[in-house]
């Protein structure tokens, strides 16, 4: 089905694909809280999400609620002022649910808050490697740093003609994956990269790449972020080694070692359906890599990097439920309190159950990652945390 699919227009496959979803979702059974009204008027900064979260136990399953009001023809084509009827989610013999439309004065609501990921979708991007690209290797008056209206002198633009447009992006994290064979107690590995894009160690990782010496990782990418961009004013000519680039975007300074990209408007599709992921995962194989903007936590509307992505079936809208990895303790009462952690064999400690942290839905995929968007959490999220089925129960 999927390679048929791909052979048709974006917008019938959308449509094919939204017809899919809602003859899915009538298989599964409606769970409202008991204290749902019998309709809801739509708020300005309403997302899908948050409607359901309010009347479904289970907010990723969204669609039902369209699935309950059929004459809506787009779940994505509900506006502020929206009356929708919850009763006929009941299944029971009520008359036939009219929605009451809006002043249509505002855009229409989303599945997910696109203001709190559009930065992601566009200036973040993850690669194999970027070893090969052309890269800062000077500034105007051989300042330390650039910013808009300053000239950059790049180095490995050999052909650019004035008038071309890049992009510069710094490489900023490395993720990779680490086979635990090795013998290493890390699953996964995160590393900043310095101005050259090279691994920056403290001691403790120091020790830790020592041990594992680099055998058993798998790269997982490179995160690339967004600095700026500019235009070529002259290329590599009367015996200059470098291009020039006037930097006409006002957002992060330019530095030694950021590296050059051609402009790509990357269009992207504002609409994502939940669903769970395609496949299980073997325990400790789905992770949070990372809270962006964070040290190690993040709460709802926090985006995160996930150890999986489309090679693992993993696709935009899949939701995750993230859960804080119960720890091996130490049994007091019967070793006592005077025995330290590491006097006791891993063997004889008591795992103790994993907690539910909340939801995290992928709307950026990568082939070995991806970005997800916390959509609700009953703690905070940290980085570690191991993803499961969204409705698993422990």
């Amino acid at each position: 089905m999927a390679a048929k699919l791909k052979h048709l227009p974006q917008g019938l496959r959308t449509a094919m694909a939204v017809a899919l979803l809602t003859i899915t979702t009538w298989a599964v059974a409606v769970d409202l809280r008991a204290d749902h009204p019998d309709t809801y008027v739509v708020q300005r900064g309403d997302t899908l999400w948050d409607i359901a979260g309010r009347f479904l136990q289970k907010p990723w399953l969204w669609p039902e609620i369209w699935q309950a009001n059929p004459q809506v023809e787009n779940p994505h084509l509900i506006y502020p002022g929206d009356v929708l009827s919850l009763a006929y989610m009941d299944r029971v013999q009520q008359p036939q649910a009219v929605v009451q439309p809006g002043p249509r004065t505002e855009p229409p609501i989303t599945g997910i808050p696109l203001g709190e990921i559009e930065p992601f979708l566009k200036d973040l991007r993850v690669v194999d490697s970027f070893d090969q690209l052309p890269y800062v290797v000077g500034l105007e008056e051989d300042r330390l740093r650039g910013g808009q209206g300053q000239l950059v002198y790049v180095r490995g633009l050999a052909g650019a003609q004035p008038g071309q447009r890049y992009m510069v992006v710094r490489p900023v994290q490395r993720y990779a994956f680490v086979d635990r064979t090795d013998g290493c107690c890390d699953l996964f590995d995160r590393d900043s990269l310095d101005f050259r894009g090279r691994r920056t160690l403290d001691s403790a990782d120091f020790w830790a790449a020592v041990m594992v010496m680099d055998k058993g990782k798998e790269l997982l990418g490179h995160e690339l972020k967004r600095v700026s961009a500019g235009t070529i004013t002259r290329g590599e000519v009367g015996g200059i080694e470098a291009s020039t680039l006037m930097l006409d975007h006002d957002s992060h300074e330019v530095r030694v070692g950021d590296r050059i990209v051609p402009v790509d408007v990357q269009s992207y599709d504002p609409y994502f359906h939940p669903h769970p992921p395609a496949r299980s995962f073997d325990y400790g194989r789905a992770k949070v890599l990372a809270v962006a903007d964070m040290l190690a936590t993040g709460g709802p509307h926090d985006v995160v990097a996930l150890s999986v992505g489309a090679r693992d079936g993993i696709d935009n809208g899949t939701v995750f439920s993230t859960w804080r990895v119960g720890t091996n303790a130490v049994d007091r009462v019967e070793y006592g309190l005077d025995r330290t952690e590491s006097t006791i064999f891993a063997g004889s400690k008591v795992r103790l159950p994993d907690e539910f942290a909340g939801h995290v839905m992928v709307f950026r995929t990568f082939d070995k990652m991806s970005y997800g968007l916390v959509m609700d959490s009953v703690k905070p999220t940290r980085v570690g945390f191991e993803l499961k089925h969204p409705d698993a129960p422990f």
